[in-house]
């Protein structure tokens, strides 16, 4: 598909509106749509938006689902891994009273805090997917196989970042997480001839937990676009025919 219809709709519709001795242009507008969306018109703009959206909403909400669920973090391939100043932490406080299982320990509070936190991120997307432009819509549609992750990917990680922060302090609070990592620190900055450390473990965690949450959007896209049998709808299989077929 060439891209020079997604520089055209715009561009002519501007014309139409703003000078209306041109409104034979809408001819063309209408010819170029068909170009995209296909020879007759056969998947129209308000299908394609919706059936994208339609398609995120699916993808978001069972990611959310997923993560958000005991274990959706910590027992699964979105697992978050000690931060690489904690390994270096755990291998010299094993033999400090209290921190035998300081990576165990560390570990599960901080992937509790994720499945605690990852609740917040659906409104988020959401709102996101709400934005989505008819433009939107079909660079997602007919572009790469993770277009739809991208996308949610440029337009919701700051608000993402911002909602998660606070929720991840609380919830690591809530595992007593914070209060552990603080007491770990402070026993391994007392070990002689060690490098002083005290990296931020809410930002690591958020960090960590809107990356898993990413990577899960994006198998949940390729799913729907690869697998006939998850476009769960009428108008998913139309839309996703659509990409098949380029």
């Amino acid at each position: 598909m060439s891209g020079r219809y997604f520089v055209l709709l715009p561009l002519l519709a501007w014309g139409i509106l703003h000078n209306p001795v041109e409104a034979q242009l809408g001819g063309l507008i209408n010819k170029a749509k068909n170009t995209v969306l296909g020879k007759g018109g056969d998947l129209s703009a308000d299908e394609a938006g919706s059936g994208l959206k339609e398609a995120l909403n699916v993808g978001v909400d069972q990611a959310v689902s997923f993560l958000s669920a005991k274990d959706g973090y910590y027992v699964s391939p979105y697992k978050i891994l000690m931060p690489e100043e904690a390994k270096t932490m755990a291998a010299k406080l094993k033999v400090i009273p209290g921190f035998a299982k300081f990576e165990e320990d560390l570990l599960e509070k901080m992937n509790r805090a994720a499945e605690d936190a990852a609740t917040q991120a659906k409104p988020i997307f959401v709102n996101a997917i709400k934005q989505m432009t008819f433009q939107d819509a079909l660079n997602i549609l007919m572009g790469e196989k993770n277009a739809a992750t991208q996308y949610l990917q440029r337009t919701t990680t700051n608000p993402l970042t911002e909602a998660f922060m606070p929720v991840i302090q609380t919830s690591l609070d809530k595992f007593k997480a914070r209060e552990y990592w603080s007491s770990a620190v402070t026993a391994y900055n007392k070990i002689p001839l060690v490098k002083k450390m005290n990296p931020e473990l809410d930002k690591y965690v958020t960090e960590k937990a809107l990356l898993g949450m990413f990577q899960l959007v994006e198998v949940k896209e390729l799913d729907i676009r690869q697998n006939v049998d998850s476009r769960s709808s009428d108008l998913l299989k139309k839309v996703f025919a659509k990409q098949d077929k380029k």
